[in-house]
């Protein structure tokens, strides 16, 4: 077993073992055996960061198998520089996500914590996946997790949010099917994606396959219009839920982007790039003045991961190495900062019970160290310098400058509006006196919240202060797939 198989496979192998470990009388030991195999799994994918060359765009810690022998399908898994931070940042989240939920899940606690071991395992089988089918399979399987998680605890309405998640998430990814068929056919009956890449398709061909891959990975991102489904599940998930729903599965979508779409149909991606920077900004700037006048905190924070996620395919598809590294970097910014937004909310949820802002107000009198991590996280919601927010969204506007100045300018737009809903939720909600009963009763963080939070505004600093190690791993694959996207296949 290689080390993407140990990253795989073990927080599955963990996540098994505590389904059949036992009920909420042995919670104690479950939470335990789940936090080591979070941990360990964590652990073994340092390796990965620590061995990985810098200056080649090649596929790195390659495993290769034959699983289907008659289809030509293969167990075929590597990393590159697009995908590696992504196989940590997940394993990394689920390490907070388990502490996140040590107190807070109380029934059927072995199956809570092994749905989000074996879901770490699934998404990092996504990113590390070179076989076609084998992608599909780990793209398709990490819907049956999170739609356990959001249907079994979730809120008053998790079921209805649960079928609009699996139906919504699964409808698009039909039409991925089909073009990944269509591909094994063309390609003379081979999965393998990097085959797929030189591949002669003509322009109405790449069309056809271009929007395929539009349908499957425009909703999972989630793009305008297509985000409906994302504030309902987000109200409705348990914490853990909302935030690995945000820092990891939404990434999946674009990174699809990055691995199909753009190499596979680069003259397509050209084509209707003008639709993509609409439909990214239309996020970017609509969708965050819808956020201004949410009243439910989760909604809110939801609204601003569409604007954020906007700016990330704006990146993309302005083709230039800014702006495909930005988005790259606001991807993994983003999952620091918004899974901590989400575990901020689920730290006052707790407590209250209550996820409208109305139902708050002065918590920096009672809770003055957590005011302290919330303001951290809302200002590098803002795009705050020396954030992890900052950096990625202010490559993408140099990027989108360097395409057009207008086309930057409108996307700078997202900062104002960014720091609008942001600094006003956090005015209603932490500053001022003590709006109720509520509030004057909260009891500050305890040392399990503070490590949780502490662990994520340590990633949010290092990011913000000193990028230079995520922007050197992504530079080699970013300047290969450029090459590859501005170079027609057509001529």
């Amino acid at each position: 077993m290689g080390l993407l198989s140990l990253a795989i496979w073990l927080p599955i192998a963990f996540g098994v073992l505590l389904l059949v470990l036992g009920r909420d009388e042995q919670s104690h030991v479950v939470r335990w055996v789940a936090l080591i195999g979070a941990l360990v799994s964590f652990l073994v994918t340092l390796p990965l960061y620590a061995g990985f060359a810098l200056g080649t765009a090649e596929m790195q810690f390659v495993e290769k198998l034959v699983w289907m022998e008659r289809f030509n399908v293969h167990y075929h898994l590597g990393v590159d520089g697009i995908s590696l931070w992504f196989v940590l940042l997940t394993s990394f989240i689920t390490v907070i996500v388990v502490i996140a939920g040590w107190e807070a899940i109380t029934s059927r606690v072995n199956q809570y914590m092994g749905a989000f071991l074996i879901l770490s395992g699934l998404m990092i089988g996504v990113f590390a996946a070179l076989d076609g089918l084998l992608f599909y399979v780990f793209f398709e399987a990490t819907l049956i997790p999170m739609y356990l998680i959001i249907g079994v605890w979730g809120g008053p309405n998790r079921i209805y949010a649960a079928f609009k998640f699996f139906l919504y998430t699964l409808l698009g990814s039909l039409l991925l099917l089909v073009a990944l068929i269509y591909l094994f056919v063309k390609s003379g009956g081979s999965f393998d994606i990097a085959a797929w890449h030189t591949l002669p398709l003509d322009g109405s061909t790449q069309t056809l396959i271009f929007f395929a891959f539009f349908a499957a990975f425009a909703v999972k991102v989630p793009m305008w219009p297509v985000h409906t489904w994302l504030p309902d599940v987000h109200v409705e998930a348990p914490t853990g839920g909302s935030a690995v729903l945000a820092a990891i599965m939404l990434k999946l979508g674009a990174y699809g982007f990055l691995r199909f779409s753009l190499p596979i149909a680069p003259d397509a991606a050209r084509e209707w790039d003008w639709l993509m920077i609409m439909l990214s900004l239309v996020a970017v700037i609509y969708v965050g003045l819808v956020a201004m006048v949410q009243q439910d905190m989760k909604k809110l924070v939801a609204y601003s991961s569409v604007a954020h996620m906007g700016f990330v395919t704006l990146g993309f598809f302005i083709f230039n190495d800014l702006g495909v590294a930005g988005g790259l970097v606001q991807m993994i910014a983003h999952g620091f900062v918004s899974g901590a937004m989400f575990l901020c909310i689920g730290v006052l949820y707790d407590r209250v019970h209550s996820r409208e802002i109305a139902s708050y107000g002065g918590v920096i009198n009672t809770m003055p160290k957590f005011t302290a991590f919330a303001l951290l996280f809302a200002m590098a919601n803002c795009g705050l310098p020396a954030t992890a927010g900052f950096v990625g969204e202010w490559m993408v506007i140099l990027g989108a400058v360097k395409a057009n100045f207008w086309l930057g300018l409108a996307a700078a737009t997202a900062l104002i509006f960014g720091a609008a809903y942001t600094l006003w939720m956090f005015k209603r909600v932490y500053l001022g006196p003590v709006a109720n009963d509520a509030v004057k009763g909260l009891q500050d963080i305890n040392s399990r919240e503070f490590l949780m939070l502490a662990l994520l505004a340590i990633a949010v600093l290092w990011m913000g202060i000193h990028p230079k190690p995520f922007t050197d791993v992504m530079d080699s694959s970013v300047a290969e797939l450029l090459r590859h996207v501005t170079q027609s296949k057509l001529n």
